[in-house]
């Protein structure tokens, strides 16, 4: 499995910054009472923190120095109290913002898992499943520290920088300005390091999204791998993902880490400046002790503040890609979706018309070309011929999985491009290749065809197409659970148990691609007496390549090229020995 198969295939997503923060804080909109109380705490933090040094200014400079023990004590105690509400205060804030954040992230979940589900085949033809597994869950995941800092971090800390600015100067100018000189030089670094950081962790991001990809197909398809002994080729693959993961993200830290360093350098200058203004130019006579202590702690409130503004501007960085990627799937547009003026389709009768249909999945190749014919209600329609030649197109867009480019698909006499997907594929029952069963008991995998069907609905369904008996031999019978995909039956019996979920739809139209090539030749006898109840009454397309399975066929639809090259009964084309006897003859007197 070569590792550039799971490079980086995805577009890089230029969005500005700003505008997908604004659309990720819009989430919080629904929450305004919660937020405005956390912003009336952290006012009130705020305001605490910046009292804080004047009191200890006052303190020092009006009490300590004119003895006065009695006006110490009460200050004391008023700051005591002060501090310990803000403690209390924190905690509450802490508590709503957790909870308010967690419930945007199950939002935000919801809305892209409801989104993903409406898109079309195309969109998962192009993607990984691991890659959307990675947005679904580590993505989403991490965006919640960024909704929590921007509410509890930017808004008050910018604040708090603001304040203590404007105190300062108004307090000395002088030791204002010696303080915060370094300001100038710590923009400029920042400016500069965030330029190259943000690009630094959209590529982390994507490596790890490629190793998540990885590791889901190559788990997913671990019988392969050990079947072909190829444990060596796909060790060597994840090895290399593993390392180019850890580089980026080795790569994308040391730069971040730059930004601490900064902030420590212009914080030790700026105290530095402190002192030696306060000391060496304006003299102690100017500069009371309490004066000075309070600034030293009104630098650090100032710095503090920055340097955890500037590790939220790392969190941003780091978790704005992963926003963006978030946004970028729930702003796909399904290509199949109802058209504006969609009508839900009536009860289908089962007349199928193709009218100079053409189809490429690439938009250069056409996979169908030109194809025209009519399917009357009730008759089955058996599509062969060779691997690729269209034989699945045809019924994925009966289905509407795909648009055709060229000519009509009609049902009923409605195109179903102007028909509602729901009415549509709800009176269609469709079996294929892959029978997926999910996790959950036998019952449940067989009323997936019609939730509301009743248990003895779902019996009649097995018994129809000989399910039940093996069903009846587990030992729960009908209750028996089911792990991922069936694990545990064989590949029969899972075609059995989709055969019973297909009859359960009581579909109107019935396609089975490739629904018998798991079935043995024991088990295929039981099943074709239940596919011909399956069949009776209703419109049915039969993509086989087993040709025993398609006798009783009204017509053969002989497939190649994109074109229909024959087509009949069964004993039609066997008598003008073309391109179907040319195949029959192989398969059984070969």
């Amino acid at each position: 499995m070569p590792v550039n198969s799971f490079k980086d295939d995805e577009q890089s997503i230029e969005a500005s910054k700003l505008k997908t923060l604004v659309r990720l804080l819009s989430y919080l909109a629904v929450y305004k009472k919660e937020i405005l109380l956390v912003l009336l705490i952290m006012a009130f933090c705020v305001a605490v923190s910046l009292l804080n040094p004047l009191i200890m200014e006052t303190a020092i400079d009006v009490y300590i120095s004119a003895e006065n023990w009695d006006g110490l004590l009460h200050l004391t105690g008023f700051a005591l109290i002060l501090n310990v509400i803000m403690t209390g205060a924190m905690k509450v804030r802490m508590y709503i913002m957790a909870k308010v954040c967690n419930s945007i992230l199950v939002t935000i979940r919801q809305e892209l898992y409801t989104h993903i589900q409406v898109l079309d085949f195309q969109f998962f033809d192009s993607r990984p499943t691991g890659k959307i597994l990675a947005r679904i869950i580590g993505d989403i995941n991490s965006l919640k520290d960024v909704l929590s800092n921007c509410v509890t971090t930017l808004i008050p800390d910018f604040i708090t920088i603001c304040a203590v600015a404007i105190i300062m100067f108004v307090k000395n100018p002088i030791l204002a300005a010696a303080s915060l000189s370094s300001t100038p030089v710590m923009a400029i670094c920042l400016w500069l390091i965030q330029i190259y950081s943000h690009k630094r962790w959209q590529i982390h991001r994507k490596k790890a999204s490629n190793l998540n990809a990885f590791v889901h197909e190559d788990f997913s398809g671990i019988r392969i791998i050990q079947s072909f002994h190829a444990q060596d080729e796909t060790k060597r693959t994840f090895h290399e993902l593993v390392k180019e993961h850890h580089d980026s993200f080795v790569s994308a830290v040391r730069l971040n880490d730059a930004f601490g360093s900064v902030i420590d350098f212009c914080w030790g200058i700026g105290t530095v400046m402190l002192y030696f203004t306060g000391i060496l130019i304006l003299g102690p006579d100017k500069v009371s002790i309490g004066t000075f202590i309070a600034f030293g702690t009104y630098i650090s409130m100032f710095w503090h503040p920055i340097m955890n503004l500037s590790n939220f501007y790392n969190q941003l960085i780091t978790n704005i890609s992963g926003a963006e990627r978030v946004f970028e799937i729930m702003d796909a547009e399904a290509e199949i979706k109802d058209a504006q003026d969609a009508i839900p389709i009536p009860p289908i009768m089962g007349k199928i018309c193709f009218d100079h249909v053409a189809f490429s999945y690439d938009g250069d190749i056409n996979i169908l070309d030109g194809i025209s014919f009519t399917v009357m209600p009730g008759e089955t329609i058996a599509l062969v011929g060779p691997t690729g030649a269209g034989k699945t197109t045809i019924v994925n867009l009966i289905s509407r999985f795909y648009d055709v480019q060229q000519g009509a698909v009609l049902v009923d006499g409605y195109n179903v491009k102007k028909v509602s997907i729901e009415s549509l594929r709800s009176q269609m029952g469709i079996m294929t290749q892959d029978n997926f069963l999910f996790s959950g008991t036998i019952k449940e995998n067989i009323r997936y065809g019609r939730l509301d069907a009743s248990d003895e609905e779902i019996i009649q369904a097995a018994k129809a197409v000989n399910a039940h008996d093996f069903i009846m031999k587990l030992e729960k019978g009908y209750g028996t659970e089911l792990s991922e995909r069936g694990g545990g039956l064989s590949a029969g019996q899972k075609q059995l148990l989709a055969f019973a979920r297909t009859m359960v739809s009581d579909p109107r139209i019935l396609i089975l691609d490739e629904a018998t090539s798991s079935i043995d030749t024991k088990t295929e006898l039981l099943v074709q007496a239940g596919i011909e109840t399956l069949l009776n009454g209703r419109t049915s397309f039969v993509v086989a390549h087993r040709l025993s399975t398609i006798q009783k066929a009204d017509r053969i639809f002989y497939i190649d090229n994109g074109k229909i090259v024959e087509q009949g009964s069964p004993r039609e084309l066997m008598k003008i020995k073309g391109a179907y006897y040319q195949l029959y003859m192989s398969q059984f007197h070969c």
